[in-house]
């Protein structure tokens, strides 16, 4: 079954069982609410870990029963973040979740080369939005982790897209890689690393999507603008994921999509040992519920 909504992936994940889930400095309304929600329908099996005070406080305010979480105190944002990964490192834990922290806290340790959840592939994050008025859904990659991607990690970024996207049942996902305009200038090298990657796709270097680049953004997703501006392009005004060119450029697109398009996001970090679950800090209860879904559906 293709996933075109976030309903899809909560069923989706109800179908598969719970995966264990370790939160990070879980003192968090919407992390806990989350938690509850996601062990209820039967996608998760949590452990919470922080300020076991003020996480049993927030719950007996909010009258969330946690009775059946484990909890491990790890007072500090830092040793919550570290003790989640170790977690996962043991083999205790599918995906580590952050609750009330940055994603740069739980990213640190992850990226620990030591302790963390390195394999060798880039860790890179996976914005999925639900889009009013859209009939799929819309991917977007680096918002979060790389700052300025080179060459070889805008391969590992869409690659790392391509197979989340194979993961929710998209056959041969649509990639559009974003600048500033449609056609390559050698003054903007964005539109240049946009046509290498079309061309590795095309010979086999990237595998299991269509890649198309380089493509402003009213022609990646709107077939109108495309047809005007007469571009022939199997991704061009139907793209499923939007790789932008830089993180500036991925979070001013990210959040766009959410203030003004009113899209709600999911979000997670893959190439790592097991998902990072890393819902923006504003998102609501039920998508941070959505988020650990994902992370259920990926964390094999």
């Amino acid at each position: 079954m293709t996933i075109k909504t976030f309903a899809d992936i909560i069923e989706r994940a109800k179908s598969r069982g719970p995966r264990r889930v370790a939160i990070a400095a879980a003192h968090e309304y919407e992390a806990l609410w989350a938690a509850r929600h996601a062990q209820d329908i039967g996608i998760a099996r949590c452990t919470l870990i922080g300020d076991v005070f003020k996480i049993q406080e927030l719950a007996r305010q909010h009258d969330i029963d946690i009775s059946d979480m484990e909890i491990i105190h790890e007072p500090s944002i830092e040793s919550s973040g570290r003790k989640a990964v170790a977690l996962a490192n043991a083999g205790k834990a599918d995906m580590v979740m952050k609750g009330k922290m940055e994603t740069a806290d739980i990213l640190v340790p992850a990226l620990d080369s030591q302790h963390g959840l390195r394999t060798g592939k880039a860790l890179t994050y996976i914005a999925i939005f639900e889009v009013p008025g859209m009939d799929r859904l819309i991917f977007v990659s680096d918002p979060g982790v790389i700052i300025a991607p080179t060459m070889y990690q805008k391969v590992e970024i869409v690659q790392n897209a391509i197979d989340v996207a194979l993961a929710l049942g998209i056959q041969e996902p649509k990639v559009a890689i974003l600048t500033a305009l449609e056609n390559v200038v050698p003054k903007m090298p964005a539109t240049v690393d946009a046509a290498s990657l079309s061309k590795m796709a095309e010979r086999g270097q990237i595998k299991g999507g269509l890649v198309d680049g380089p493509l402003a953004l009213d022609n990646a997703i709107s077939a109108r603008s495309a047809e005007k501006k007469g571009i022939e392009s199997r991704v061009a005004g139907r793209a499923d994921i939007l790789i932008t060119p830089d993180i500036e450029a991925g979070n001013v697109l990210v959040k766009s999509l959410t203030y003004f398009a009113k899209s709600e996001m999911a979000a997670i970090v893959v190439g790592g040992k097991v998902p990072l679950v890393t819902p923006s800090r504003s998102g609501s209860d039920e998508v941070k519920m959505v988020s650990i879904a994902l992370g259920n559906i990926l964390a094999d």
